[in-house]
């Protein structure tokens, strides 16, 4: 199908298989599913009603949205409100799709690859380049890191994240928080506070395939800290981790 844009709403055939699993089977399995942004930053998955495998029970609750009309609610294997559907809606391509609540399945696979957070988005690109730029960071006045051999993360939408050695940082001003975060185009973060303040810096031990660059780095908000580029304060972005 060719794109459509309904207002605010994107919609789009997407290229891969796509399954969810709940209680340890596939509840839905289609390689006709529809990316549908319904929000401008990532879209989300809408399935054929005839590649779902379960029954879907109407919980008996609707939500309303502007753009797509109201949608039904259902519960799935005893999940409440686990999927919804709009078999009204202006937009004409919704109407016979249903959409699954991510946190409200067990998992979802993209093709053989279990996916975390969100579908991931096609028009988003991450590139990690090797770089010899100097790269100090401070905190509060401290430089905490100090690199010629910084990676350089540029993911769409995003700034730069400058993913260092562990070697180039100052490891004993830095205290493991048990925070974890997920990326659906990274993988599986863990962070640490930095002279005492929370969740400044961050790496990825294991990331996937497209990310392995950064394997082990440590990176830092450039929103919360100072970085400083050959020797040039860097502004800090305005991002939502700001």
């Amino acid at each position: 199908m060719e794109p459509v844009t309904r207002g605010r709403v994107r919609i789009e055939r997407a290229a891969k298989r796509v399954r969810v699993f709940l209680g340890g089977r596939a509840i839905a399995d289609t390689v006709r599913a529809l990316l549908v942004w319904e929000v401008p930053y990532y879209p989300t998955y809408y399935f054929p009603r005839q590649d779902v495998a379960v029954e879907l029970k109407p919980s008996g609750r609707t939500v309303h949205s502007p753009s797509r009309g109201e949608a039904v609610l259902f519960d799935v294997e005893g999940v409440a409100d686990a999927a919804l559907a709009y078999p009204g809606s202006p937009i004409e391509e919704l109407r016979d799709h249903v959409r699954f609540e991510w946190e409200a399945v067990d998992a979802w696979f993209e093709e053989d690859e279990e996916v975390y957070v969100h579908a991931r988005d096609p028009y988003t690109r991450v590139d990690v380049l090797p770089s010899s730029r100097h790269v100090r960071v401070e905190v509060d006045g401290v430089t905490v890191a100090d690199s010629h051999s910084p990676r350089i993360l540029f993911e769409t939408g995003l700034p730069p994240r400058y993913y260092l050695p562990k070697t180039d940082i100052r490891l004993d001003l830095l205290t493991p928080t048990g925070t974890v975060t997920h990326c659906p185009y990274k993988g599986t973060a863990e962070y640490w506070s930095v002279n005492g303040r929370a969740d400044l810096a961050w790496s990825y031990r294991t990331p996937l395939e497209e990310s392995r660059r950064i394997a082990g780095l440590v990176s830092f908000y450039d929103e919360k800290v100072d970085v400083y580029i050959d020797g040039v304060l860097q502004d800090r972005p305005k991002t939502k981790f700001a």
